[in-house]
């Protein structure tokens, strides 16, 4: 059952602190140059102050205290809550412009699969988005993630799903966060893969469990991810840190056999700063000649263990 949509009321107008004190004023019959001269500041400050120009500072809230016995929390608190909100208005009009950025994003499965919330306005989806990427702004975005993708060559070819493959793969650096991993031992991780080939296929979710649980204490991070229709990714291999690597698989290929150890091979075999991605047979992704050699050698690999 997909979650109710989440609505929820700001203001499209900033009322500054001075508008309060402007009121306090007239209600106690005190003018700008009384309260001036009160508080030993010039005229020109408390008139900015009132206008909004001048921010009410920690000390003049203090000075605010002791001239109206108002707490000066009240007025740190009021200049917090102004500033924050002519923040979030100069955001709105930032998302408003970043809207179409999501035409090129899985937006509605992401929802569905609750990667990121329902929402009703189209900038709390760009905000809740941008999130979910950990990114402030699309144009990071973009950078990092045709960065990563254009260093195995996926983008000469699929340029269409790098929407669908970068929300693929966040998915599972989100899912391994919440993995406790040893520190990365590669020979612990070489003898939990011969323990893996023994673990029964069935059924799936024990099977899974399982392979989690033993690769995290060799500092590897296994996470099992639905595949999204338009990124046609169903393994994919990467280092999170220098002591964490990540196996991200999609459960709907439970019956390759090889996928897992292909992966595991990439970890094992070669170097930190790679990323592996593994399409399905009916997506063909144009790698660059190291990486194709690569997984070749995890082929290989994946064949030779599950043979002995």
């Amino acid at each position: 059952m997909n979650k109710p949509l989440i609505n929820e009321y700001y203001p499209n107008y900033a009322s500054p602190p001075g508008d309060t004190l402007q009121e306090i004023l007239e209600d106690r019959a005190i003018s700008q140059a009384e309260l001036a001269y009160r508080m030993r500041r010039p005229k020109k400050t408390i008139n900015e102050i009132l206008q909004g120009k001048a921010a009410i500072t920690p000390d003049t809230a203090l000075q605010l205290e002791r001239v109206l016995d108002i707490p000066a929390s009240f007025w740190n608190n009021r200049e917090q809550r102004y500033r924050e909100t002519l923040a979030r208005l100069a955001e709105e009009k930032l998302l408003k412009k970043w809207v179409d950025w999501l035409d090129g994003l899985p937006i509605k499965e992401m929802i569905t699969r609750e990667w990121i919330p329902p929402r009703s306005a189209e900038t709390e989806v760009v905000f809740e988005t941008l999130k979910f990427f950990a990114v402030a702004s699309p144009e990071a975005w973009r950078t990092l993630w045709k960065q990563r993708l254009e260093n195995i060559g996926a983008l000469s070819h699929v340029e269409g799903s790098l929407g669908a493959m970068a929300a693929w793969l966040r998915e599972g650096e989100r899912r391994a966060q919440h993995i406790d991993c040893s520190a990365y031992d590669a020979k612990h991780f070489r003898q939990i893969l011969l323990e893996v080939r023994s673990v029964p296929r069935d059924p799936p979710d024990v099977f899974e469990a399982e392979v989690v649980r033993r690769c995290a204490q060799a500092g590897v991070a296994v996470t099992f991810v639905p595949a999204l229709p338009s990124a046609r990714l169903c393994g994919a291999a990467r280092w999170l840190s220098p002591s964490k690597a990540l196996i991200q698989l999609s459960p709907q290929y439970r019956t390759d056999d090889t996928l897992f150890f292909r992966e595991a091979a990439h970890i094992l075999l070669h170097g930190k700063r790679d990323i592996f991605l593994e399409p399905d047979q009916k997506t063909a992704i144009e790698q660059k000649a190291a990486i194709r050699a690569k997984e070749q050698e995890a082929d290989k690999f994946a064949a030779q263990l599950l043979s002995n």
